[in-house]
């Protein structure tokens, strides 16, 4: 089972996510802080087993980007996926290795996303 890690700071968009990829099968680990997901990546047990990283561009403290940046300094190989309403956002990602996806995004879009993330 793939493991996916949500990071929002919108609770109502974390626990949709989460159920949506937990019902389509996928083991899910939530952060509502650029920090916390941070340190759940850095911690030897979680951040070995995430295989899909899914990431809104508009958090406190630190936006999207910077938060993939800090991670591709702990993981530079994990997939990630940034689902956003900021069309202008994309810019922000250039050179990070991210897919790009606009809000909405459909329950069904999101698991075909992790889905091919997974196996790509």
């Amino acid at each position: 089972m793939a493991s996916v890690l949500l990071i929002d700071d919108s609770p109502v968009q974390l626990r949709a996510r989460e159920a949506v990829l937990r019902l389509a099968g996928f083991e899910t680990h939530i952060a509502t802080t650029v920090d916390s997901a941070l340190a759940l990546l850095r911690t030897e047990s979680t951040g070995r087993r995430i295989d899909v990283v899914i990431t809104d561009h508009i958090m406190p403290n630190a936006s999207g980007a910077e938060f993939v940046r800090d991670l591709r300094r702990i993981n530079a190989a994990v997939p990630v996926i940034v689902v956003t309403g900021l069309v202008e956002a994309e810019k922000d990602y250039e050179g990070l290795n991210v897919v790009f996806q606009h809000k909405p995004c459909p329950p069904e879009q999101l698991i075909a996303l992790v889905q091919e993330a997974v196996s790509a």
